[in-house]
């Protein structure tokens, strides 16, 4: 047991909590830039995102709609100024790009959000609007939906986890970056949408902090959601 715990302390150490040593400085101009740039992107973002999921299901317009909210967060992203893909440091104290270590922690906020699925699947309150979520995938194509999936959850690593971080000041900039990207959640009208934004911008934020850029915290976020557009209709399914 103790190996186990030992291996498991260190992958959490190298992949969430130990900044692998970078020496980056950016100008005022640059930071007042960003800084610009992010507040104009992200009060559009909201309003589009919010836009977008009152579209109704099976409608067409979902899809166009979807994906110009993702445009919006990646032209903000490249205007704002230069990112990061950013390392990964190993549990043997290498360096890598941390795709792998994204992998995992976004398979382990998976897992946890579907069992905690099983209990919302018996709460109606909280139950429906997730429900009128998952209608977009069941009424409309599947395959397009995880695509458009996938390049939101890009665009929005893209976004958050680069320009938004990098514009906020260094003792802000994880959690500062985790409530603006839940506070974009808010016009979506779905509670534990903005919740689910909370747990996945934390981790993601500290995977930022460690690796210096968006690549890992991009493969923890397309592990996480498309596992949950898969995923959760069947556990909802079995919960109902």
């Amino acid at each position: 047991m103790k190996p186990v715990v030992g291996e498991l302390r260190a992958f959490f150490r190298a992949s969430l909590i130990s900044p692998v040593e970078r020496k980056r400085t950016e100008t005022p101009a640059l930071r007042l830039r960003r800084r610009i740039v992010v507040g104009v992107t992200l009060a559009l973002g909201a309003v589009a995102l919010g836009l977008a999921l009152s579209v109704r299901p099976g409608d067409p317009l979902f899809y166009p709609a979807t994906l110009g909210v993702a445009a919006l967060w990646v032209v903000g992203s490249l205007a704002s100024g230069p990112l990061r893909l950013g390392r990964g440091r190993t549990r043997e104290g290498g360096v890598s790009r941390g795709v792998l270590q994204g992998f995992i922690l976004g398979l382990i906020l998976l897992s946890l959000f579907l069992a905690g699925a099983l209990v919302i699947a018996q709460i109606p309150v909280l139950r429906a609007p997730v429900e009128g979520l998952l209608d977009h995938a069941r009424f409309g194509s599947l395959w397009l939906v995880a695509l458009i999936t996938a390049v939101s959850g890009l665009a929005e690593e893209l976004f958050f986890r680069g320009a938004v971080y990098a514009a906020l000041p260094p003792r802000m900039n994880a959690l500062g970056s985790t409530a603006l990207y839940a506070a974009s959640t808010l016009f979506s009208g779905v509670p534990l949408l903005t919740f689910a934004a909370v747990c996945l911008g934390l981790l993601t934020a500290a995977q930022r902090r460690v690796t210096g850029g968006v690549l890992g915290p991009m493969a923890s976020h397309l592990t996480w959601s498309l596992g949950m557009l898969f995923l959760l209709p069947p556990i909802f399914a079995l919960g109902g």
